[in-house]
């Protein structure tokens, strides 16, 4: 609890006022990936080896954005830093953590912008929603990555319209699933997409006690690979069952 508390602390005065609520939720997120550092090893790897077999076949490599860059677990932003002129990390918050290992490198060519890529307002207010048409303002773009953001938009708008009872999940969370699919399909860049597309919570014996889409039933690209990832092994949640995620990459 102290190091958590010490990272929140960190992390208050570099994060915007709008975006300080979501702090919270990203230290527990910080502190479950140290817990679980040992299942999630093998997730994480295939992601940074998917984006880094996607960029070895690009010939232009100026700017790199990454879309929910998150802990950088998940993301080679050393070699992306290398391969790139310059590499946006986009989020809702960077850990004091994220920013001193970042300097601890010497990485100069990384910018950090937070943002909510969710379009969640929009749709709650019955507007037309692009959350990713500010990247056709980004110059020299040649790479967007889609970091397991996408199923993480419709988790925490199925939670917010809980608290809120504003509207029904079934309604709001495929319009989000959408937009964001839709706002990768139309770049004139190179994509990547990593996204986890559904979950499985299991007991010890084997017996699924719970199957869901995260997707709100909408159809994802076609996964040039997949794997699962142990999000919470046995004794995260409880002694008696674990969940796992079903993850897919793709590549346009």
């Amino acid at each position: 609890m102290i190091l958590e508390a010490i990272q929140y602390t960190s992390t208050l005065p570099v994060t915007p006022k709008p975006f300080r609520p979501h702090i919270r939720s990203s230290v527990n997120l910080w502190a479950r990936a140290g817990r679980c550092a040992k299942d999630w090893a093998s997730h994480e790897a295939q992601c940074q080896t998917f984006i880094r077999e996607t960029v070895s076949g690009m010939k232009e490599r100026r700017t790199a954005v990454v879309l929910g860059s998150g802990l950088l677990r998940d993301v080679p932003v050393e070699f992306l830093s290398r391969a790139f002129d310059t590499v946006v990390l986009v989020d809702l918050v960077h850990l004091a953590s994220v920013r001193l290992w970042l300097s601890a490198k010497r990485i100069r060519n990384v910018t950090l912008i937070s943002r909510d890529l969710s379009g969640y307002d929009d749709v709650l207010a019955g507007r037309e929603t692009e959350p990713l048409g500010f990247l056709r303002q980004v110059p020299w773009l040649d790479l967007v990555i889609s970091a397991n953001i996408l199923s993480q938009i419709g988790v925490g708008a199925a939670r917010r319209l809980e608290a809120s009872e504003a509207a029904d999940a079934a309604d709001v969370v495929p319009k989000l699933v959408a937009a964001h699919l839709d706002g990768l399909a139309g770049l004139p860049c190179k994509t990547v997409l990593l996204t986890d597309t559904r979950y499985r919570v299991s007991d010890r014996s084997g017996a699924v006690l719970e199957d869901s889409d995260l997707m709100g039933g909408k159809t994802t690209p076609a996964a040039a690979r997949s794997w699962p990832w142990t999000v919470a092994p046995f004794g995260e949640e409880s002694r008696d069952y674990q969940i796992v995620h079903d993850v897919i990459a793709h590549a346009r």
